[in-house]
Formats: structure tokens, sequence, C-alpha cells
């Protein structure tokens, strides 16, 4: 396909994902430990976790209302400020930031929700079936360059400085990388949607589209490991090296592989293998947390490490494509695009909500030692049963499904197709 063939708004949406991967890699990754280091119990950082993960389909379920009555391109603006105020409120609490865990994390979930709301529906429109894969893959490349530059260098600026400052050094540069993406977005073209805001036709469609369901299924089942997986293994790979310098490695070499196997994917996996490639990730996901059941040290973490680097591009390019591809094919899609996206984050925040509350639940009663090694094969299976949601579902991997981004005149012309 000629460069020419993907449309202007594809690539300013591909930047703006770029800076904010930049910037979440530089410090997402150290927040954790940051606030780890300050309270020493891994349950407050489940907490502060939960708070994130809690706010987020509250956040979407507002953002969509916003989208459909404002523009998505200001909801993404306003997402990208929220989170930018998150790090300008972490730098000003500093040493004090560990008695604000559940508003941090709430701030936090806030502004993520916001971004990944207009981000995921921008992606539905500026993209059709056969530049998904395209998108995506390239997505993940940036992703894994994100994550190549950006915990290392946050991890040497934090060991050769003065920690604290090291910490305040990352997080003001994270924020200001948020504030290029807000200008940045003033380039994309105004989306503006009809119709009223309501979710209920989207919960009934479940009732009609086995698809919607089993997609709805998966995204529960995504949620359910990367609620706890998404923290126990940062904080577990900071205890085992104890140094901030061996955590950017180790999200360095993550994302080197990453790279590789995303460019790989995005180049050569055909849209007829999408749901072989969604298996193969699924399982190697799934059997990586059992190298976790033996003691714990830096060498095995960097072997998990490459492990789900490799499983991650064959899991996700295909699943992101497949999931755009059968909302794309719900009734009433064209009205109730920003729906679907709400209800389909809901799903998946719900599952993280559970696999947290699992987390708290089990560890509390049973405490970390005892714990941890049993709940890692349960929700570490969550991605595992994507496959198994999706294997029947009837979307073609190369089938027409007609472009999301319309004009109002185009909108009006296909009411006939939006049933």
């Amino acid at each position: 396909m000629d460069s020419d063939q993907y449309p202007r708004d594809l690539f300013l949406l591909l930047f703006v994902g770029g800076l904010f991967t930049l910037s979440t890699a530089l410090s997402n990754t150290f927040v954790n430990i940051f606030l780890w280091k300050q309270s020493k119990d891994i349950t407050d950082i489940a907490f502060y976790n939960l708070a994130i993960v809690v706010m987020q389909p509250i956040a979407f379920t507002w953002a969509g209302w916003c989208a459909k009555k404002i523009d998505r391109v200001i909801v993404l603006r306003i997402g990208v400020v929220i989170l930018a105020l998150f790090y300008i409120g972490v730098l000003l609490l500093g040493s004090m930031a560990s008695h604000y865990l559940i508003a941090l994390g709430a701030m936090l979930g806030c502004g993520l929700g916001f971004y990944w709301l207009a981000f995921n529906v921008l992606t539905l429109e500026v993209t059709e079936p056969e530049t998904r894969d395209f998108f995506n893959g390239y997505l993940g490349v940036l992703n894994s360059l994100s994550g190549m530059i950006g915990p290392l260098s946050a991890g040497f600026i934090i060991t050769r400085m003065d920690k604290h400052l090291g910490y305040e050094t990352i997080f003001t540069v994270s924020m200001i990388l948020f504030l290029m993406a807000v200008i940045l977005s003033f380039f994309l073209k105004r989306r503006r949607a009809e119709g009223t805001y309501g979710l209920k036709e989207v919960f009934r469609e479940t009732k009609v589209n086995k698809d919607w369901l089993q997609l709805l299924k998966a995204h529960f089942f995504q949620g359910l490991r990367e609620g706890t997986f998404i923290f126990l293994i940062v904080i577990w790979v900071y205890t085992a090296s104890n140094s901030e310098f061996a955590l950017g490695t180790f999200g360095f070499v993550q994302s080197v592989v990453s790279f590789i196997g995303y460019y790989m994917v995005s180049h050569y996996l055909k849209p007829y293998y999408r749901k072989r490639a969604i298996f193969a990730g699924g399982l190697l996901l799934f059997i990586s947390p059992f190298l976790l059941l033996v003691p714990i040290s830096f060498k095995l973490l960097i072997i998990y490490g490459v492990s789900v680097s490799i499983a991650y591009p064959l899991l996700l390019v295909p699943y992101v494509s497949l999931t755009y591809d059968i909302i794309g094919k719900c009734r009433g899609i064209y009205e109730k695009r920003i729906e679907y996206i709400v209800v389909r984050e809901l799903f998946l925040n719900m599952g993280r909500i559970i696999s947290i509350l699992t987390f708290i639940f089990v560890v509390h009663f049973l405490s970390e030692e005892r714990g941890i090694p049993f709940l890692l094969p349960i929700l570490g299976a969550g991605h595992f049963a994507i496959y198994f949601c999706l294997k029947d579902v009837s979307v073609p991997a190369n089938s027409p499904v007609e472009s999301i981004e319309f004009s109002e005149t185009q909108q009006d012309g296909n009411n006939s197709n939006k049933q």
C-alpha cells in the first residue's frame, strides 16, 4: 500500500501515541517504586493501582459523554493535561506522596480514562481493516522504542543523581512530554459525533451479537492478568536488584525484544493467521508465570521479561486489529462507536479490579510468601483465555469492513447501513 493511502491523521495519532508511551515509559514504572519505597508495603501499592482501575471506567463513561457532546480531540487533550497535572502533584507532594495514594491513583486513572477513550475512538475512525495491522504494529514499535529509551534513561538518571532529585527530573520530563502531546493534538482534525449518548443499546447488542459478547469476555480476561502483573513484577525486579538502573535495564531488554517482535508481526503476520498468533502469544503468557514459582533472582526475571516480550506482539497486534474489526461490524456503529469503546473498557477494567481485589484478599489471608505463588498461574491465564473467547468469532480476517471515518454528509448517506 502506497504511503499516500494512509491518512494524515493516522500518522499524527501515531506521534501522539508515541509521546504518550515515551512519557509513561520514563515514569510509570518508577512511580510505583517511588511510592513503594515510602510505604514498604506491597498492599499499599495494590490499593494505589486499585484506585487507578476503579477510576478509569468512571472516567471512560464521563469522557464518552464529553466526546459525544463536544469533540474526541478535546477529550484527548483533557486526558493528557490531567496526566501532566498528576506528575505535578507527585512532584509537589514529594516524600508525602505515599499518604495520598488513593487520590493520586484516582487522578491518574481519570487522566488515563480520558486519554484512552479518545485515542481508541480516534484509532477506530482513522484506520480501516487493511491499515489496522500497520497502525497497531507501528504503535507497538513506538512503544518498544519508548521502552528502550525511557526506563534505562530514567534508571541511569536516578542512580547518578541524588535519588529524590532524580525522580523529580524524570517526572518533570514526563510532564513536558505530555504537554507536547497536547500541542500536537491541535493538528488533528476535529471530530464531532451525532446522536444521544447512551450505553443501553450497546449492552443489548450482546444478546443478538455473539462476536461482541465474546469480545467483551476476552477483554475481561485480559484485565484479569493485567491488574496485578502490572505492578507486582516491577516491585519484584526492584527488590531482587535493589537498583533503579537494574530496573531500567530490565525494561530495556524487554523493549528490545518487543521492538523486534512488533516489527516482525506488523510486517509478516497475514490477517488469516491472526487467531493462531493470539493462541501462541496467549499460551506463552500463560506459561511464563510458572518461571516465577521458584526463588526469584534478577536473572530469572530477565528470562521472564524476554518470554513475555516475545508473547505480547504475537497476541496484541492481531487482537487489537480483530477487536476493531468486530466493533466495526456491530449494529449502530456509526452513531454508537464511542459507546462501544466505553463498554469494552468497562469489561477490561472490571477484570483489572477483580484481579487486584483478589490479590489484596489472598495476600491479607495467606501472606505474600504463600499467596502470590498461588495466584500467579491463575491470574496469568487471563491472556490465554482470550483465544478461547475469540476462536469462533465470525468476522473474517480479510472482511471488507467499511471505514469508520465519515464526514457528516457521508454519515447521513449511510444511515441504511447502521442496522
